[in-house]
C-alpha cells in the first residue's frame, strides 16, 4: 500500500491537539501512515506535553518548528520532515488541530485518491460539533466574486451565482476549485511538482493559492462528501473573537490577487469589492440593515492596498515554491 504521512500543526491548543491526533490514530489504522505534529512556536510549554504524551509512540514525531510562520508555514515543517525513514510519503495528509476524523473519513479521502489518479487533492465534508455543516467547498476567488460577495444584493448575486466563491453544500462527491484546509489529502508528487504552501501567507488564502497551482499545472481537488470530519473551528486564530479584522487577511488576499493574477487584476479586484461594498452601505442607510463587516472594513481595505500594492510579489518567494517540471 501507498504510504500516508499525517501532519497534525499546534499552536497553543495542546489538549485540542491531542484530542485530533487520537482521533486521527484510529481513523488511520490499517493504513501504512506516519504522524508529525509540528508545534508552531508555542512558547506555552505545548511542545513538551505533546512529548510527554506521544513521544513513545513509534508512529508518531513531535516536531518543533522554531518560528510561528503560520498555517502554511507549519505545515510545511511536517511535510519537509517526511517519513521517518527519510523517504517521501505517497500521500501528505493535513489536519487541523480542532478537527476529529469521523469513522472512515481518512480512508475515504485515500481510497479516492487511490482510485482517481488524476486527482492532486482531496478533502472532507466539515460539520461542527452539533452536526451543522460547514462551508468549506468554494470557487477561486475573481473581480465577479469580490463584488458579488461584498455587495450582498439579490439581483447581483443571481447575475454572478457561477462566479460566488462559496459553493452550494455538495451533496456528493464532486470536483470543485478549492477546500478548506482543516482536512485535506494530497498527492505528493503534485507537491513536488508545484511546491509546498507559499509562507509569504501568514493565515488565510494558503489553501486557495495552493489548490489554484495545482489546478493550473493539472491536478484538480476534489470534495469527497463521504469522508466526514467534525470541525470547531476558529481555536486557534480566535476569529469569532474579532472586532476588526488582522492586517495579515488583508495582506493574504493582496498576495493571492497579486502573485496568481498581476497588479492591475488585483487593483481591479479591490476596486469591484469597494464598489459593491459601498452599494451594501447605501442599502443600509435606505433599509436599516445591521452592520455585516468589522468596522472600517472597507477603510482599511482601499488603505491597505494603496500603500501596498508597489510592494506586493508578483513572483514567488526564493526557496518557498518549487520550480514545476516539464511534465
Amino acid at each position: 500500500m501507498n504510504r500516508l504521512l499525517i501532519v497534525v500543526l499546534n499552536w497553543r491548543t495542546a489538549e485540542m491537539t491531542t484530542r485530533a491526533v487520537q482521533a486521527a490514530l484510529r481513523e488511520a489504522e490499517g493504513l501504512p501512515f506516519e504522524l508529525v505534529i509540528v508545534d508552531n512556536n508555542s512558547g506555552d510549554g505545548s511542545f513538551d506535553a505533546l512529548g510527554a504524551t506521544f513521544g513513545t509512540d513509534p508512529r508518531i514525531r513531535v516536531l518543533q518548528s522554531g518560528r510561528n510562520g503560520g498555517f502554511g508555514a507549519g505545515n510545511n515543517v511536517g511535510i519537509c520532515a517526511g517519513l521517518s525513514d527519510g523517504t517521501k510519503p505517497v500521500y501528505v495528509y493535513i489536519l487541523n488541530s480542532d478537527a476529529f476524523p469521523d469513522k472512515g473519513s481518512i480512508k475515504r479521502l485515500y481510497d479516492h485518491l487511490e482510485a482517481n489518479q488524476k486527482t492532486g487533492f482531496a478533502g472532507s465534508y466539515i460539520h461542527g460539533p452539533e452536526g451543522d455543516p460547514h462551508i468549506t467547498a468554494f470557487r477561486f476567488p475573481s473581480i465577479l466574486s469580490e463584488m458579488e460577495g461584498a455587495a450582498r444584493f439579490g439581483p447581483i448575486s443571481r447575475m454572478l451565482k457561477n462566479h460566488a466563491v462559496p459553493l452550494p453544500l455538495p451533496e456528493t462527491t464532486q470536483r470543485v476549485d478549492w477546500l478548506a484546509g482543516a482536512s485535506l489529502m494530497m498527492r505528493q508528487k503534485v507537491l513536488d511538482r508545484i511546491g509546498l504552501f507559499d509562507e509569504t501567507f501568514f493565515l488565510y488564502f494558503e489553501e486557495t493559492d495552493l489548490c489554484l497551482r495545482a489546478n493550473r499545472a493539472g491536478w484538480p481537488t476534489d470534495y469527497v462528501r463521504e469522508s466526514e470530519v467534525t470541525h470547531i473551528g476558529s481555536v486557534s486564530t480566535g476569529m469569532k473573537t474579532w472586532e476588526r479584522m488582522p492586517d495579515y487577511w488583508y495582506a493574504s488576499r493582496l498576495h493571492y490577487f497579486t502573485v496568481n493574477h498581476g497588479r492591475f487584476y488585483a487593483m481591479a479586484a479591490t476596486l469591484a469589492h469597494l464598489k459593491g461594498g459601498l452599494l451594501w452601505r447605501l442599502r443600509r442607510v435606505i433599509q436599516r440593515k445591521p452592520a455585516a463587516d468589522p468596522p472600517q472594513f472597507l477603510r482599511t481595505l482601499a488603505l491597505h492596498h494603496v500603500m501596498n500594492i508597489t510592494r506586493g510579489q508578483t513572483t514567488r518567494p526564493n526557496g518557498q515554491i518549487a520550480k514545476p517540471d516539464s511534465a
